[in-house]
């Protein structure tokens, strides 16, 4: 037995309850963890080896070093992402400290650490005081288990629609073959596909190469390299329905891909991170096509920006912070991002501001933003994610930066998360950090 057996006792109690969230939040997808990790009982069993250890060998209880050790050897030792990282250290430092052993530590809303007691007592104490399992033991908003089973349900009707024989893929009603359904699919996008970008018509309209102007070209020539794509693909499967052209394994896959409203694979290669079906796909496609055609016009700023219209936002967050350093003289190094939301949306602005740049098109998950008060608050239930109003980002010196009462919210692309990560935007939060890291809280640029 060990010598400290209160304090072990304590902590282990935590441990397991650590170790219950971590591996639990795996099935929430990526609101729960950015990417998958192989959490299993042989970290806990290691991890009670270790504390048992630390604590015959120190007088005192070591917080730091058993956190340290638990959160970054561990379990951090299965972890690759920054913000997951944070994540686990910020369980630890909820879940281990002097106050689990001193004082009354809630472990969850309801659910407070144990006094010291026996194995039995501790087996009675769960089944008494544990409430039934909610996102909302894990620190998540209720809204989690929504997106979790709508993801689970999506599943398993694409594997039901997949598992169907090939012929029998049809709008009965309709009368229609995959065939004729992946020929108007076809005819339907090739019919709206933009031309390509004139690249040398638009160079000459402006001599200024500024880092926005520069950010409108690079976007309009990987634009051109997907809607080349688009069409020369588009055609050969035509050619192939057509008997002139013999189908290929890549023409299958695309006329498989179209029959099931999935984006090809060729496609989505060249394109940007999206989690949307086809034809919701191809209508946000239009829109990124009709936004950069507006900018092209005359390349000045537009008013309000459209960050998730881009196929590399960092880009142009990139450029908002290499326009001021020149005009103010700064080192680019030594400079970062503020973010200022305001209470407006994008229609209320008909020029940019003098310095930096206003942005719309972002969403909040596992929190929203109240404008009344401009700061992060509960999301509502059953509205998963929120829209939020027009941003105002400029660039400062790294110095001048507020990081009291903020917290650093991460941007991704999409709802996967993980290698989808653009930016942090530091929001301004009444809330201790912990709260919304828990919550899994994320900007996003595709609802």
């Amino acid at each position: 037995m060990c010598s400290k057996e209160q304090e072990f006792k304590s902590i282990l109690f935590s441990l397991c309850y650590f170790h219950a969230c971590v591996a639990g939040r795996l099935r929430f997808g990526p609101q729960g963890w950015s990417r998958s990790y192989p959490f299993n009982p042989g970290d806990l069993t290691i991890c009670a080896n270790v504390l048992y250890n630390y604590l015959e060998a120190n007088p005192n209880v070591p917080w730091e070093d058993l956190r340290y050790l638990f959160g970054e050897i561990m379990y951090g030792g299965h972890i690759t992402d920054d913000w997951d990282r944070k994540l686990c250290r910020v369980y630890l430092e909820e879940f281990m400290n002097p106050s689990l052993i001193e004082d009354e530590l809630m472990l969850a809303p309801g659910f407070a650490a144990p006094p010291y007691l026996d194995y039995s007592g501790y087996h009675q104490y769960i089944e008494e005081a544990l409430p039934p399992e909610s996102p909302t033991l894990y620190g998540l908003h209720p809204n989690a288990e929504i997106e979790f089973l709508t993801v689970t349900s999506s599943a398993l009707f694409r594997t039901l629609l997949e598992m169907q024989p090939r012929n029998l893929i049809s709008s009965e009603e309709l009368g229609q073959s995959m065939e004729e359904k992946v020929k108007n699919v076809l005819d339907d996008i090739l019919e709206k596909l933009p031309e390509e970008f004139n690249m040398a018509e638009i160079m000459q309209k402006n001599s200024n190469r500024s880092p926005y102007v520069l950010v409108c070209f690079q976007e309009c020539e990987r634009m051109n390299i997907l809607i080349r794509e688009i069409r020369a693909s588009l055609q050969q499967l035509d050619l192939g329905l057509k008997g002139e052209l013999t189908l290929s394994p890549d023409v299958e896959a695309q006329q498989l891909a179209l029959s099931y409203d999935i984006v090809p694979d060729t496609w989505s290669k060249l394109a940007y991170p999206s989690t949307y079906g086809l034809a919701q796909w191809f209508n946000d496609f239009l829109l990124r096509c009709r936004e950069l055609d507006t900018w092209t016009q005359d390349l000045a700023l537009p008013a309000v920006v459209w960050l998730s219209g881009f196929f590399n936002p960092q880009s142009f967050l990139t450029a908002i912070m290499q326009t001021m350093a020149r005009k103010n003289e700064w080192p680019l190094d030594r400079m970062c991002l503020t973010v200022d939301v305001t209470k407006k949306t994008k229609e209320d602005y008909s020029h940019p501001p003098r310095e930096g740049a206003y942005l719309h098109g972002l969403l909040m998950e596992g929190a929203r933003w109240d404008p009344q008060s401009g700061t992060i608050v509960e999301a509502r239930l059953k509205e998963l994610k929120s829209m939020m109003p027009v941003i105002f980002a400029k660039a400062i010196p790294v110095d001048r930066q507020e990081t009291k009462h903020t917290y650093a919210c991460p941007v991704y692309k999409t709802k996967t998360r993980g290698p989808t990560y653009v930016w942090t935007f530091r929001l301004k939060s009444k809330e201790k950090t912990a709260k919304w890291v828990l919550a899994g809280v994320a900007l996003l640029l595709e609802a």
